[in-house]
């Protein structure tokens, strides 16, 4: 392994711009394999006499550079692989230079590619220097006008940021479209697009009565798929009105869906990109956990026109500020829209599993990290879902209305700037008026504190003390870690029901101490302490409560996060204590009661569904991993042998659930409706893991479903359950049917990349070769490769290692022609000190991925990171 990490940058040293860009001018021409670009920079000073004006660049053919007017010659600039130098530059210049680049040969789809029928951009975090010469760094904020010019045949719709100023003809069947953007912006919100789309349009009336013209640009194929995305936006850009006062600024919003895209989609200011799977919606070709997807990013990216876009970042340490930020209000917005307590148990599911294995990893960091050698390998769920959970927490701290007074003053404060963290926490303290100094470590400080509770009750006093200890546990680079203000939300039960406190049922203790005793008056009876009330802080809760404390929680308190939690620690204890010799053939009355009673209860059928849905195998090895190393065999194997159990101690139960609906109504993607459908696929799980003989409901409901959400459940029981030949051709028939649909094609390799069976590792090796996976497309290698690697433990976590070489061979083949994919597939890798089982085959892989040569910066920072000592 190298020695080092080359090219780190610091937080600390940060500098401002040595130059300013007021306007950029740019003047693209795209030809069939050649792009040629012209920029017209408009330069100023801002740093120190003799300072060289330094613009980024890479993968660029420089043709010529013109200074004032003037070219000039080689000796008057130095060039180098990612930088082009320009010395002696007065206070105010213009220079200009002309590139050629080749998009169709861009693997890495950042900078500017060829995507199926159109071209587009990903700037985002350093792509614009693979477009042309610039200082491409986040505080250079500048005004755009962009000029593109394309065969009209081939191109016909060219788009850019901000408003169409002029359209027209050129010679030999070419044309030309202007855009002006009047809002300075960085680099990394510039977009360009030209391709051969359709639009699907409509029209939203601001608060103050303005209208603005919407548009979704897509392939022909898909204009069918563009309404849910289209009223996704209308809602997001409405709620933003009515709970931030925010009031969209131009007079177009346009989106482009591309089925290339690293990401889920890109907020450049007027013109997002996005991921088709984040756009196309139908019930055909999406799920309910896409359309709640598609709704979702729909509204983050519009959010980002004022957190991202209007106020940006000083720089990329600085990222959770758009990001963190974003998140939060896009989770308000779904929660608005559709069932608060389902979402933000979705949120918590989602950060418990995945982003507190991130915490307790190699790559552990703050929500604002203080270094990095790439800025790609920091788009993490650390800095994107702990991030939000920092901005909730300010929300609880300082209520409703002090959060959007802070939020305002920020929005105005800062209009038109790139600035920071603290600028943002800044503007909370002196809206509230509270001091926040303390509340700044949580971006600081990586890691998941542990909160360790404690009660007791006086009754002669009628008094309730409970006694708090944080712990904050060494991560790598920090070592001492200081106390964090914790929101903890208290409530308590007596006689199984919540008493009254200072807000409803609901008290905020502020743990603030390594330790500290908050004492609750008047209370007449020992209760049952109902802690981090709709996970009020992104923590570890350790208490010790009776299987008697659990079953209060989840049948009588009205916070759904709690009654909910109870409920998965129940299960998660059930599944732990389960004796796999065969002696167990049932579960404990008291548990077969409690799920009897959340069936029967007026709970709606979203929160019934993922309060009986067994804890995750992802969770169950977090748990697993406070107490020692992590066998996923072995929590593979008892949480089947629960499930069975499960199925077979409330049979009828399911049976009643998971009848057929005779309703006739068609397809909703309401709330109610996908919660209604959850239910019932939780039912037929059960049934299917009891061997109750309901292959054959599998079957019909594959065969008579109207929506792709019935469609997969059944594709899925059947290729976990059925025989071997069954299985192949129940596949073999769906792709068939629905092979056109790429986002459908996508489903199908998930399932069985996803089959729980340790012969999966050969099935995702064949499926490399299939006609319809594409090296080249992050989708496809997210629906096959990222899922095995991620959501297929027991394949995985083969014994013989084969499922570690697997996913050591894709990344191999893929880390030079798409490193940021690369980098972010390593990630189960990474934590192989975890496992009990596989820490020799693991870390083999990885060290053969640290012996290529040369190595991309960002793979080589996950892999070093991940073979270097613990501090």
């Amino acid at each position: 392994m190298r020695e080092g990490i080359p090219g780190t940058v610091f937080r600390a040293d940060y500098q401002p711009p040595d130059f300013n860009v007021s306007h950029v001018a740019l003047e693209v021409s795209i030809f069939d394999g050649l792009t040629e670009v012209v920029a017209t920079l408009s330069i100023e000073k801002n740093g120190p006499e003799g300072a060289p004006l330094k613009l980024d660049g890479e993968q660029l053919d420089l043709q010529w550079i013109e200074l004032d007017g003037q070219r000039l010659a080689e000796s008057g600039f130095e060039l180098t692989a990612n930088q082009l130098v320009i010395p002696n530059l007065p206070d105010r210049c213009v220079v200009r230079t002309c590139v050629q680049i080749c998009p169709e040969e861009n693997t890495s789809l950042e900078g500017f590619y060829r995507s199926q029928s159109a071209y587009c951009t990903q700037c985002e975090a350093e792509g614009f220097r693979k477009i042309t010469y610039y200082p491409d760094r986040p505080d250079v904020l500048a005004i755009y006008t962009v000029t593109l010019e394309a065969d009209r045949q081939t191109c016909p719709v060219l788009l850019s940021n901000g408003n169409l100023m002029l359209e027209e003809e050129v010679a030999e069947g070419r044309h030309r479209a202007t855009w002006h953007d009047p809002f300075p912006k960085p680099a990394h919100l510039f977009a360009m697009v030209a391709g051969d789309l359709k639009q699907v349009s409509d029209v939203f009336t601001t608060c103050s009565g303005k209208p603005v013209d919407l548009r979704i640009w897509v392939e022909a194929k898909d204009l069918n798929y563009c309404d849910y995305a289209m009223q996704s936006l209308k809602n997001a850009m409405q709620w933003d009105e009515q709970v931030y006062g925010l009031e969209y600024d131009l007079d177009l919003y346009n989106i482009v869906a591309v089925d290339d895209f690293n990401m889920g989609a890109m907020e450049n200011k007027s013109l997002n990109v996005f991921n088709t799977s984040c756009v196309l919606a139908h019930p055909d070709i999406t799920t309910d956990a896409g359309f709640q997807r598609v709704e979702g990013v729909v509204a983050h990216e519009y959010f980002h026109n004022y957190s991202g876009n209007r106020v940006t970042c000083r720089d990329w340490f600085q990222l959770t500020l758009k990001e963190g930020f974003t998140v939060f209000r896009d989770s308000e917005f779904s929660a608005d829209i559709n069932s608060r307590g389902v979402k933000r148990v979705e949120d918590v599911i989602f950060l418990r599993t995945h982003q507190f294995a991130e915490d307790a990893g190699p790559m552990a960091h703050p929500v604002r990290p203080d270094a990095f050698v790439d800025i790609s390998n920091f788009y993490t769920l650390t800095v994107y879902e702990k991030g939000s959970e920092v901005v909730r927490m300010l929300h609880t701290l300082l209520g409703h209305k002090q959060f959007i007074d802070g939020a305002s003053l920020y929005f105005r404060r800062f209009d038109g700037q790139a600035v920071t963290c603290d600028d943002f926490v800044d503007c909370m303290a002196e809206a509230s008026g509270r001091d926040l100094a303390q509340f700044r470590r949580w971006y600081a400080q990586a890691g998941t504190p542990e909160v360790i509770a404690s009660g007791h009750y006086d009754q002669a006093a009628e008094q309730y003390h409970l006694t708090l200890k944080q712990l904050n546990r060494p991560t790598p680079g920090q070592t001492d870690k200081a106390p964090l203000p914790i929101p903890v939300a208290t409530g308590l039960l007596v006689d199984g029901k919540p008493i009254p406190l200072d807000s409803g049922t609901t008290r905020i203790l502020e743990l603030s101490e390594p330790e500290q005793t908050f004492t609750f008056d008047g209370v007449l009876a020992r209760p049952v302490a109902s802690l981090l009330r709709g996970f009020s802080a992104p923590v570890r809760l350790t208490i010790d409560q009776s299987e008697s404390d659990l079953l209060t929680l989840m049948s009588g308190d009205d916070d759904d996060f709690v009654a909910w939690d109870a409920a998965q620690s129940l299960l998660a204890r059930a599944i732990e204590a389960l004796d796999l010799t065969g002696q167990e053939s049932k579960i404990h009355s008291a548990l077969r009661e409690a799920i009897e009673r959340v069936l029967v209860g007026p709970m709606d059928a979203a929160m019934k569904a993922l309060t009986l849905c067994l804890p995750s195998e992802e969770y169950l090895a977090d748990r697993a991993a406070q107490r020692g190393l992590v066998d996923m065999t072995d929590i593979h194997l008892r949480r089947r042998a629960m499930k069975r159990l499960v199925g077979q101690a409330l049979e009828s139960k399911w049976q009643a659930i998971s009848s057929p609906s005779d309703s006739g109504s068609p397809y909703s993607a309401s709330a109610h409706e996908i919660g209604v459908r959850s239910l019932r696929h939780l039912a037929l799980d059960y049934l299917l893991a009891a061997q109750s003989g309901s292959l054959t409901r599998a079957e019909q409901l594959l065969e008579s479903a109207d929506n792709l959400t019935d469609r997969l459940a059944a594709l899925r029981w059947i290729a976990q359950y059925a025989d071997g030949a069954q299985r192949e051709q129940t596949l073999a028939n769906f792709y068939d049917r629905w092979k056109s649909e790429s986002l459908v094609v996508n489903q199908w390799f998930t399932v069985q990349a996803t089959r729980p069976d340790i012969s999966c590792v050969e099935s995702v090796r064949e499926l490399l070769n299939h006609d319809a996976f594409d090296w080249r497309n992050p989708n496809k290698l997210r629906a096959l490769v990222g899922a095995f690697s991620a959501a297929n433990p027991l394949a995985f976590h083969r014994v013989d290692g084969a499922g570690y070489q697997l996913l050591g061979d894709v990344i191999m083949r893929i880390q030079s022609s798409n490193p940021q994919i690369a980098a972010r597939m390593l990630a189960p890798l990474t934590r192989w000190r975890r496992y009990a089982v596989g820490q020799d085959a693991m870390k083999a892989e990885l060290e053969r991925i640290a012996g290529i040569d040369p190595l991309p910066k960002d793979v080589f920072e996950v892999v070093n990171r991940s073979l270097a000592e613990p501090d």
